[in-house]
């Protein structure tokens, strides 16, 4: 039973409503039915930004495997090389991927003026972490030798990801200062799931009735990484410093069982000397970014896309 607050904006409650009355309990399903549910029940694309061109193409993974990326290159810009994002999408390991996100993909590139490379990433469970990190730290090695290609500036790469993909971004970031890997001009988590941490006061007030559930988060974490998350790469939160990460823009969602890891993730970057610019979705929920339709999103969207011009 939902247990919402009484003070939401009618367009939020409605929302909410809708999405909840949906979207599947994921913990009842093996992942491959989530898929499909999910694809099933996803309206069509409209609306999506005009580019001057979509690239779809294939590069070998870090498996040797095919690793497919869609490249955006917008009208708007100068015509010289601008600034590249590399963005990992969201859906919780396990579901979505490059035609999901493709309009919120388009409108990035268009908002900010930048070329977006986006990652079509292995999901879980039939690939557990690192396997997704992997692929978006190898999209990023090819976006330092190739953006140029696309008018991308390969000394201007930044990594970009909504929810699940926020936390691969970030272990990018956390895996290039170790290895010595592609120098990440920024880093931009939208409403990260950057920790595993379900005992934090967000979770306890929005982990039922929100959309996004404690239950839900709890299953993607088990289908993504069982084991292992002591390692900072698989949750970034386990790394003893921050010190010597890109710039980060920090979005979290009020309404969303994460936030607060969020938050906390950005105050340990501040401390560590990192540049960090932070902005919450006052009174939203988790994933609305990518909610284009819906009324809220275009102001809250607005923001964002000052913050990573800002950044870049």
């Amino acid at each position: 039973m939902s247990r919402r607050r009484r003070d939401l904006h009618p367009e939020v409650e409605a929302m909410l409503a809708a999405l909840e009355s949906g979207f599947p309990d994921v913990t009842a399903f093996p992942a491959s039915e989530v898929r499909s549910m999910i694809a099933a029940r996803r309206a069509p694309l409209r609306g999506r930004p005009a580019m001057r061109t979509v690239w779809n193409l294939t590069i070998e993974g870090p498996d040797g495997d095919p690793l497919a990326l869609r490249v955006y290159r917008p009208h708007t810009g100068a015509d010289g090389l601008v600034p590249t994002i590399v963005f990992a999408h969201g859906g919780g390991f396990v579901f979505c991927g490059i035609d999901s996100h493709d309009e919120f993909a388009r409108s990035l590139a268009e908002n900010t003026a930048t070329v977006v490379v986006s990652v079509d990433y292995r999901l879980a469970p039939e690939h557990r972490a690192p396997a997704a990190l992997e692929d978006v730290y190898t999209a990023v090695e090819w976006a330092t030798g190739h953006a140029a290609d696309f008018g991308g500036d390969p000394e201007r790469v930044a990594v970009a990801g909504d929810s699940a993909g926020g936390l691969l971004s970030a272990g990018v970031c956390l895996a290039a200062r170790e290895r010595g890997g592609p120098l990440i001009a920024a880093q931009i988590l939208l409403y990260p799931v950057i920790d595993d941490d379900f005992e934090t006061e967000s979770y306890q007030r929005y982990g039922q009735g929100y959309y996004n559930t404690a239950s839900a988060m709890k299953w993607y974490w088990d289908q993504y990484a069982p084991t292992g998350r002591d390692d900072m790469l698989v949750v970034p939160a386990r790394a003893d410093s921050l010190a010597g990460l890109p710039p980060a823009v920090v979005v979290t969602a009020e309404l969303d069982p994460p936030a607060d890891s969020g938050v906390r993730y950005a105050q340990r970057l501040r401390a560590d000397g990192v540049e960090v610019h932070t902005y919450q979705l006052d009174g939203l929920f988790h994933g609305v970014l990518t909610f284009a339709d819906f009324a809220l999103t275009p102001q809250a969207r607005e923001t964002v896309w000052e913050l990573i011009r800002r950044v870049l």
